[in-house]
Order: C-alpha cells, then sequence, then structure tokens
C-alpha cells in the first residue's frame, strides 16, 4: 500500500483488542429491547428497526431467508441475525453476561467505528457486496444502541475482476500487489485503478497495465522536460503575465477537475481532456522555447510553462500520482521494468541499436524493420532523432497493426511531442 502512495490509516484496530467495546454496545442494544438471548446466542430483531433496508432498498418482508443457510428455529424472524455466538469447540471464545462465545459479523465494526469516531462521522466504506447484509445490519444495530447514530456517506467500491469474474482466494483467480509490481511501477498501477470509478467493476488485463504504465511515463517525461527546460530561468519571467492560451489551458483543466471529482470521485477520465491538452500545451511550449523570440515574448512563455506544470502538479498531487522523488529516478524505473517484461537487459537494448544502425548504413531497411518491430512487440519502442537513437518503453504492439515497413523508413525524425506521444 505505500508502494502505492496510499496514505496509511491514524488507527488498524483489531477485534480481539475490542471486545469490552462490542459486549457494551450488545448490552444496550439488550437494554433498548432490540435483541434477545437465546442459549447463549444473542439475536438482533430486525423487526425492532422500522427503517431495516433504507440502504439497500430491500424490503424485509421481501427477505428469503434459508436459501444458503438452514434458519434457526429459535429466532423469532427468520432475518434477524446474531450479535454474539455462543462457543463451540475448537473456536476462539471469550467470556460474556451471555456465556462463552464470540461476537457475530457485523457488530465489530458498529463498536469499533463507535468508539474511534463516535457515533456519527461522515464516510463508511467497502466493497459492493457488502451493502447487504453487512451494512444494512450495521446501520440497525448502530441505531438501536444509540437513537442518534448516524454515517453521512456510504462509498462502495467495485471490484477487480479477471475475465470479468470477481477476483477471490476460493477462485485462485486473484493477484497481490507485490506479483504485479514485480513487472510494473506501482505508480502505473496506481493509475490503472483510478481509470474507472470507483463504483464500477475494473477488469484486470496485462493491455489496460502496459497503457497505464505507457501513460504514467509520458507524463514524467513531459514534467522532466518542463523541469530541466525552466531550469536557467529559476529568476526569470516571474513579473510576466502568462499568454492567453495558458491562460485558457489552466481554467479548463481546473475547471474538468473541479467538476469530475465533485461527482461523487469520478476518476475515470480525469487524465484525459484537459489534463492531456495540459500536458501537450507543456510540449509545444518547450519547443517554442528553443527559438529565438523577443523578450517579453520568452518571460510570458516562461511564466505560462511555470504555472501549467504547477497545476498539472496539484492534480497529480491530489490523486496520488506525483512521484515522491526526482522525474528521472521513476522514469528508470519505469524502464526498468519495461525491461523486465521484455525479458531483455539496457546492454541487450543497446547492441541491437547498433545492428540496426549498421544495417541502415549498409540499407539493409529489412533487417532494420525487423530489429524495431521485434523490440516493439516486447515493449520497446526506438526513436531516432537526428543521429541518435534512443529508446523508451511503450504498449507492445504485434507486427500486424504496424505500419508497413517500407512506409516508416520514409517518415522523418519525430519531434519531441511526437516522440513522447
Amino acid at each position: 500500500m505505500a508502494d502505492l502512495q496510499c496514505l496509511p490509516p491514524t488507527y488498524q484496530p483489531r477485534v480481539s483488542d475490542h471486545m469490552e467495546q462490542i459486549k457494551d454496545m450488545i448490552t444496550q442494544i439488550i437494554n433498548n429491547d432490540c435483541a434477545y438471548v437465546v442459549e447463549g446466542d444473542v439475536f438482533f430483531a430486525v423487526e425492532k428497526s422500522p427503517n431495516y433496508g433504507r440502504l439497500s432498498g430491500q424490503r424485509l418482508e421481501n427477505n428469503r431467508a434459508g436459501e444458503r443457510v438452514a434458519v434457526d428455529s429459535r429466532k423469532r424472524n427468520p432475518a434477524d441475525f446474531a450479535l454474539w455466538k455462543a462457543a463451540k469447540a475448537g473456536e476462539p471464545s471469550w467470556d460474556s453476561p451471555w456465556g462463552p462465545g464470540r461476537p457475530g459479523w457485523h457488530i465489530e465494526c458498529s463498536a469499533m467505528s463507535a468508539h474511534y469516531l463516535s457515533s456519527k462521522f461522515d464516510i463508511h466504506g467497502g466493497g459492493i457486496d457488502l451493502i447487504f447484509p453487512h451494512h444494512e445490519n450495521e446501520i440497525a444495530q448502530s441505531c438501536a444502541a444509540c437513537q442518534d447514530s448516524n454515517v453521512s456517506y456510504w462509498m462502495h467500491n467495485g471490484h477487480v475482476t479477471n475475465n470479468n469474474e470477481k477476483m477471490s482466494k476460493s477462485l485462485g483467480n486473484f493477484f497481490t500487489i507485490r506479483q504485479i509490481t514485480e513487472r510494473y511501477h506501482p505508480l502505473a498501477l496506481r493509475h490503472f485503478l483510478i481509470s474507472a470509478h470507483y463504483r464500477s467493476p475494473l477488469n484486470y488485463s496485462v493491455l489496460q497495465l502496459d497503457s497505464a504504465s505507457d501513460a504514467v511515463f509520458y507524463i514524467y517525461q513531459t514534467l522532466q522536460d518542463c523541469e530541466v527546460a525552466l531550469s536557467p530561468f529559476q529568476e526569470h519571467g516571474k513579473t510576466a503575465r502568462i499568454n492567453p492560451a495558458a491562460e485558457d489551458c489552466i481554467n479548463k483543466l481546473r475547471d474538468e477537475f473541479h467538476a469530475r471529482m465533485s461527482d461523487d470521485l469520478n476518476t475515470s477520465h480525469i487524465l484525459t481532456g484537459a489534463f492531456q491538452d495540459a500536458l501537450k500545451f507543456i510540449n509545444s511550449s518547450l519547443n517554442m522555447l528553443k527559438k529565438k523570440q523577443p523578450k517579453q515574448q520568452q518571460l510570458s512563455l516562461i511564466e505560462s510553462l511555470r504555472k501549467i506544470e504547477n497545476e498539472v502538479k496539484e492534480v497529480l498531487r491530489i490523486l496520488g500520482l506525483l512521484p515522491p522523488g526526482a522525474y528521472s529516478e521513476v522514469l528508470q524505473q519505469l524502464k526498468d521494468k519495461a525491461l523486465k517484461r521484455a525479458e531483455l537487459t539496457e546492454e541487450d537494448v543497446l547492441q541491437l541499436i547498433e545492428e540496426r544502425a549498421a544495417a541502415r548504413k549498409n540499407k539493409d531497411f529489412s533487417k532494420s524493420d525487423q530489429i524495431r518491430a521485434d523490440l516493439t512487440r516486447k515493449g520497446i519502442a526506438l526513436m531516432d532523432m537526428g543521429k541518435e537513437t534512443i529508446w523508451r518503453p511503450c504498449v507492445p504492439v504485434e507486427q500486424e497493426q504496424e505500419a508497413p515497413p517500407a512506409e516508416k523508413e520514409k517518415k522523418p525524425a519525430a519531434t519531441g511531442e511526437e516522440q513522447k506521444a
């Protein structure tokens, strides 16, 4: 989680350390006549909860108990659920006023959240599969213990799926974060995870991760180029006005970002649209900066670049995508991961670049094209910059999807912006 730049929670409580709070809440629910004891078990009486079903939209009379587990005949209502379960041989147990036993599935969450956050708090999260019955039962028991109990917002996330099937240990179709970050940079994984709305299911695929990795490389390469280009002008342009195009770009980025984040944290397209336009603006402005121009125009361009760079970084900071170190470090890490996926070393790639250069010199364009195509299939892109050839990671492309060899050889060397795009 730290690799994904997730902030740690203030508290990480364990149920076994909060048995007193759990038993106290159950006692309060019994005292409020919303639960009953049967042979060491304590059941919540759902009929005492007039708003039961308000979160999920489930109506109590429509709930059909006993379809997955046989109905306990000791219950007053088949929908009643356990707050405390009497001890069974071989299971952990704790002493309680109702005899030795352990908490039911739902009560621990209510007791611990009330202990740390009070009976009223803003946000409760969880997977979409927990809406019913888990969170519905939490609401019922919390309100039964304290009439003023309230959660302002319930946020339920969709699942990461594999071949459109929920990842789970029972199916054995899951991947751990550590497994994925062996081959992909953690920030590429974070980019992938926010590419869908948090409530939507997100289908895991290698292509999606390759695309996310390519996207973050482009972002950090753009910011690295901007940082390097602006470094000689640290004290220049700070009093100059930014140009109208830059101002328009910044306003659109701010408006779009705020609108989407205000729409139930809709991150699904937040790194497209105006964000991509801002990156393109930086790249085109960097090309202009290399050209001779009037001093005032240059100062305006420098300040425009500085302001847009800051705006892009602020978006990344809020999304947790701003690298902790230098851009050069994360770019090298992304390249190292790409080499690992391609099962190549950097020396291998440099050797192939030399072989391709020799083939082009000998006008053996068939061989030079083959070297380039083979590397592209493995996620390594070669770019000719004048007399020099450099490489960067890319989304692996099958040979039949590439342009015909003869057509590619006729293309002029790409500009800095085209290379990154």
